[in-house]
């Protein structure tokens, strides 16, 4: 059991909100112990930096500490750092939420990993509750580079369809900052096309691209883009962890009303820029029955499974 650290003893931890500037030295960071989740590659924390007003800072040169809120209820994430020095930087944040901000602990989307390398699940201080609706869905590179297999036949024929009506019409591209301009014209058409009614996040993750765009070359990022008649109608956007060896998509938009287009835009991803990632990563559903319809019609190999973390019987 970790004892708590007496009133004179508090943790010093100087936070700051995230910044592109900031990916560069925080890069290192990541992927350095087993870790199958988006949260895993250093770009999720920027794309979702407005939403949960986050915040970081690096503890002894070893560690980088997470400060986040949500509904005004402060909470972090599992450190990033080497994986024999997690339980001392998971107990050094408990510390600092328990002297510093005077609140009990909790950690939004811990790992599967670090929930069992830290044995928090037998622990009498923390309560342990998975969060189903925010598992990330992994895949099989090579099936998904492929579209190989009984299960994903539908899809192959999407992708051949495609293939078929816009031959000698398309073109795959590997975007750069210098194309933000028909990105954000993109972006702009396809957030109309949602309309008034949408989840809330959603306007969130279009000012999250938009960041991205901006600091682009500052970002260990992957981006890409399909054009039809010379127009952009698809881009995606990934990072790879080389720990896992595991490529994660991030952002994917397509014009849905091109029959074929979004199977093409996954796969040639997959295969210019992935070629050797043993794993997909394709992220969360957030709970959205279209959204986890359309996972799992690519059949997944597995999941990356989440978990809230809270303090027990604080103050």
């Amino acid at each position: 059991m970790w004892v708590l650290r007496k009133e004179d003893t508090k943790v010093n931890l100087d936070f700051k909100p995230i910044q592109a500037d900031d990916i560069e030295k925080l890069a290192p960071f990541f992927c350095r112990r087993p870790n199958k989740t988006c949260d895993s590659v250093a770009l999720d924390s920027f794309l979702w930096r407005d939403y949960y007003k986050v915040q970081f800072a690096i503890s002894d040169g070893k560690a980088v500490q997470w400060l986040m809120e949500e509904d005004g209820v402060k909470h972090s994430a599992m450190p990033m750092c080497e994986e024999q020095d997690l339980p001392h930087y998971f107990y050094e944040m408990v510390d600092y939420f328990n002297t510093v901000l005077h609140a009990p602990f909790k950690i939004y989307l811990a790992d599967e990993e670090a929930v069992e390398y830290l044995k928090l699940r037998e622990s009498e201080d923390f309560e342990v509750i998975e969060q189903e609706d925010l598992k990330d869905y992994l895949y099989d590179g090579d099936v998904m580079r492929n579209l190989s297999g009984r299960k994903l036949h539908k899809k192959k024929n999407h992708l051949n369809g495609f293939l078929k009506e816009y031959e000698g019409r398309y073109e795959y591209r590997r975007l750069s900052c210098q194309d933000r301009g028909e990105i954000w014209s993109f972006l702009d058409k396809w957030r109309e096309s949602k309309g008034e009614v949408v989840e809330s996040h959603l306007d969130y993750e279009v000012e999250g691209i938009h960041a991205i765009l901006n600091h682009c070359c500052q970002l260990h990022i992957r981006m890409s883009g399909v054009y039809i008649d010379g127009k952009l109608q698809a881009f995606t956007i990934g990072s790879y962890n080389p720990f896992e060896k595991m490529a994660v998509i991030h952002i994917e938009k397509a014009n849905a009303e091109i029959r074929g287009l979004y199977q093409f835009i996954n796969q040639q991803f997959l295969v210019h820029e992935f070629p050797d990632a043993v794993l997909i990563n394709r992220e969360d559903d957030l709970g959205q029955e279209g959204l986890r319809k359309a996972k799992m019609s690519y059949n997944p190999s597995g999941f990356a499974r989440k978990y809230l973390v809270r303090q027990k019987n604080f103050g």
